[in-house]
């Protein structure tokens, strides 16, 4: 079984629409085998009201579907004969869908559609003629630059931004009322197939592909393929409930089994990155397990089902809310919570600040109680709001640091080193594979000369030259490590 995200190559789909029963008029009878079925008259007209509402709306949806196309580099495959023998990196093309989410240019698409690109252009939809049968045949206007706003790989979501006003926008829709076999529509450029739409249902409102997921997608039997990725799911109002993302397949074409990423967690990164360009991530300061039968009977719980707080840390905001060991929690802002991930993935959809509302099952009593969300102290991004471009740039790294002071050490309390920079933001063309700099990494030195601020770090890297390779001293997680680095 293949788990596919979505690139972009060429072929052909079909779209088939499948007639319940009910549509069709005259019976077929024993003393008339021969005769064909017909559409009477009342059905062929609910038959053509329900037709003619789909092309309005994929017209209408249309309007906010763009393409994307990225440029970058990526090692070169020893398999690919058609690189030179001695090329290290080869240039890569990959393209994908986007959605517009607001009329100034503000647009959401797959952060892998974009990860590691030097140049990101889009196609921009033209405003469909009032000529009949307008829908079938996609225009688009020719690439113009895209800027990356800001992309969170948790999540796989990137915004992006382009110099129109004007746009047609797509709308929210509320993904937490979506419903097995509610009727969704996807709209992309499948294989490069331009303005694509398929029709499908809901599968399931929330699944997890792999345990440690941290989203529950929606799952969908619309068919979706490589050059979905970015392009919305919508409902049948043709709202936003959902952005595809990937599939299952052991063939690597659609076999029905495709991944959205629900519109509301959609909402609350796209929020967060067009505000401060990237995402920080919330807890309350509980530790929380699935109740199980198991736990029920053992625990002597009320019920068998729901999310039982097993520890509540010291002076956090739930101890602070009188949240209690032994609590359940059965919802979050009046969403029913079943398991400990569909909490943690409430938790992470508000920013730290916001206030949410638990309904907690204390014995027989119902209680509601309002918790801060805080910042979780592992999360990258708590760095990013102390740099800005203009003070914090070290262009020779392509990254943001900040010098670590008071207020940076009592965040990073096990530093072995109390002189340095955090690195606070990565360009968005950084190598992350684990053996460059990662967010929260501090350096300490660039070949072996200790450095202690911002302004000591670029005077290091003056002397050298674009493309020469430096040693950086890193910490990362209490760890020391050396860092090789090729200077920008």
């Amino acid at each position: 079984m293949l788990l596919s995200r979505f690139g972009s190559f060429t072929s052909t789909c079909f779209l088939a629409l499948c007639l319940p029963a009910a549509l069709i008029g005259g019976q077929e009878t024993s003393s008339t085998p021969s005769r064909p079925a017909i559409l009477a008259p009342s059905n062929a007209a609910s038959l053509h009201e329900f037709s003619s509402s789909l092309e309005t709306l994929a017209g209408r949806v249309r309007q906010a579907v763009v393409q994307v196309f990225s440029i970058g580099y990526a090692p070169v495959d020893d398999s690919d004969d058609n690189t030179s023998g001695d090329a290290i990196v080869s240039k890569q093309h990959s393209s994908g869908s986007g959605i517009i989410l607001s009329s100034d240019g503000y647009l959401v698409t797959n952060a892998h559609v974009v990860l590691g690109a030097r140049r990101i252009q889009v196609k921009l939809p033209v405003a469909e003629p009032s000529a009949p049968h307008a829908a079938r045949s996609p225009v688009f206007e020719t690439k113009i630059d895209a800027k990356l706003v800001g992309l969170d790989r948790e999540t796989d979501l990137a915004v992006l931004k382009v110099d129109r006003t004007g746009l047609q926008p797509l709308e929210f829709g509320n993904s937490d009322e979506l419903r097995q076999g509610q009727i969704v529509l996807a709209f992309g450029n499948p294989f490069g197939l331009e303005g694509s739409v398929t029709m499908g249902i809901v599968s399931s409102t929330s699944r997890q592909i792999r345990p440690d997921d941290t989203t529950a997608y929606i799952q969908t039997d619309a068919p979706i393929n490589p050059g979905n990725s970015g392009g919305p799911l919508v409902d049948d109002a043709g709202r936003l409930v959902g952005v595809n993302t990937l599939m299952l397949s052991q063939s690597g074409g659609s076999e029905g089994i495709g991944f959205a990423i629900p519109s509301n967690l959609v909402q609350a990164i796209y929020t967060q990155i067009r505000k401060s360009g990237h995402v920080h991530r919330g807890q309350i300061g509980v530790y929380a397990q699935t109740i199980t039968p198991a736990l029920a009977t053992g625990l002597d719980l009320p019920q068998n089902w729901g999310v039982v707080i097993s520890d509540v840390e010291p002076d956090s905001p739930a101890s602070h809310a009188g949240i209690r060991i032994g609590d359940i929690i059965l919802g979050l802002d009046g969403h029913t919570i079943e398991t400990l991930r569909q909490l943690e993935l409430a938790i992470f959809s508000h920013s730290p600040n916001d206030r949410v509302h638990a309904q907690i099952l204390r014995g027989e009593k119902h209680l509601t109680l309002t918790v801060r969300v805080i910042e979780r102290d592992d999360d990258p991004a708590r760095f990013a709001d102390l740099a800005t471009s203009e003070d914090n740039l070290v262009p020779k790294l392509g990254i943001l640091g900040a010098t670590i002071d008071s207020k940076l050490a009592s965040l990073l309390p096990d530093l072995r080193s109390p002189r340095g920079v955090v690195v606070a933001a990565l360009s968005p063309d950084s190598d992350a594979d684990g053996t460059s700099l990662q967010t929260g990494d501090v350096i300490h030195s660039v070949n072996t000369n200790l450095i202690a601020s911002i302004a000591e770090l670029n005077d290091r890297l003056k002397s050298f030259n674009s493309g020469d390779s430096v040693v950086l001293q890193v910490e990362r997680d209490s760890r020391l490590m050396f860092v090789t680095v090729e200077v920008e």
